[in-house]
């Protein structure tokens, strides 16, 4: 094993570290056993994460003295749904789960949504451990403690706050990622340095080929850079009031594209791309922003492989997923929009007319 990074999030007596570092998966025993948690525990994960990455994270979890139970969900987004969380409650049970023992998420974001979902609401409330095994996992999805399940009207409309005791972030476990989805979490990267770190944006321009080429020394940096800026935010907004809006760039639009696409066209981070893209003209229009901060930003999702126009969603689609969106308020939906690289605002009533516009460009 090589460094670990340990990113503290200060939460009181919610906080936790994220462990990030090639070869992080030979720790979670030893640290999990330090949080003097019960002795059982139950690995989620998907049949692929686990053929891949089982033996290790079991390994582990044994030889600290944990007796490991598993339970297995469907891959992607269908594992997010009530019958699986339902399967998951009665596995816990099978296993003996009491409130001191720990549900263990290997995989990527959706095993994390349920895993967490079904920890959050069993007993009240368990012990939860994040092992992401995707990109976008590893930068956003585990650390925050947001866990959901879909509803046939929108994704992750059904879900609690439950801070993770511990996130693993093993960066050699993206060796096995395909490309797609590899690409697909550069999204959320650029997300973070868009609207919240100058400096963390121009390393990824910089170096966005060994970035690509999941150079090591480069992916630990940048993991680990975006994990203390999640982890940052997390810290000064535990549960989605106006900070973590922040993080919502690209998002709120991106959302709707996957929902106006039927949740079939576009991965997730294709589709948050794309939104960034689209929120990124939207403050070119209303002159939020200058045309330069537009177009470092589609450049750099460009360069990453990422798509910026294609969208095939029909704007009146995208507005009808719009006026859904989770995180309105009385009815308005606020759009987070980068006056310049670095720094973030919060608008509430964008006139239709501009992000139609907007729509109507990366369609």
């Amino acid at each position: 094993m090589g460094r670990v990074d340990v990113i503290p999030v200060n939460l009181g007596a919610r906080s936790y570290r994220i462990l990030v570092g090639a070869g992080a998966l030979s720790c979670i025993g030893p640290e999990l056993s330090a949080l003097g948690v019960g002795r059982r525990a139950i690995l989620v994960s998907d049949r692929g994460i686990l053929a891949l990455h089982g033996d290790a994270v079991r390994a582990s979890l044994t030889g600290a003295g944990f007796e490991v139970a598993e339970f297995l969900v469907p891959e992607g987004e269908a594992a997010k749904q009530l019958r699986v969380a339902e399967r998951a409650w009665d596995a816990f049970v099978a296993a003996r789960l009491d409130r001191t023992g720990t549900v263990v998420a290997l995989g990527g974001g959706a095993v994390g949504d349920v895993a967490g979902f079904a920890a959050a609401t069993y007993m009240r409330g368990v012990n939860f451990v994040q092992v992401p095994t995707t990109l976008l996992g590893q930068v956003d999805a585990s650390s925050g403690g947001k866990t959901a399940i879909d509803h046939p009207t929108a994704k992750n409309l059904i879900g609690a706050f439950h801070q993770p005791r511990l996130v693993v972030v093993d960066t050699a476990t993206l060796r096995t990622l395909p490309d797609r989805d590899y690409r697909s979490g550069l999204a959320e990267v650029i997300k973070h340095g868009i609207v919240l770190d100058p400096d963390y944006f121009a390393d990824l321009e910089r170096n966005i080929a060994p970035l690509l080429a999941r150079d090591e020394a480069t992916l630990a940096r940048v993991v680990a850079g975006s994990c203390r800026i999640k982890g940052a935010v997390v810290e000064r907004d535990e549960t989605d009031g106006d900070m973590r809006n922040v993080l919502n760039y690209g998002h709120t639009i991106g959302h709707a594209v996957e929902a106006a696409t039927g949740y079939a066209r576009w991965t997730h981070g294709e589709a948050v791309a794309l939104g960034i893209a689209a929120e990124a003209r939207i403050a070119t229009r209303l002159g939020v922003a200058s045309g330069d901060t537009e177009a470092r930003q589609v450049s750099l999702l460009a360069a990453a492989g990422l798509p910026v126009k294609g969208s095939d969603a029909a704007p009146a689609a995208v507005l009808d997923a719009l006026g859904r969106d989770k995180k309105a308020k009385n009815g308005r939906v606020p759009i987070v929009l980068a006056p310049e690289i670095g720094k973030f605002r919060v608008v509430f009533d964008v006139p239709p007319a501009a992000i139609v516009a907007a729509l109507e460009e990366v369609a």
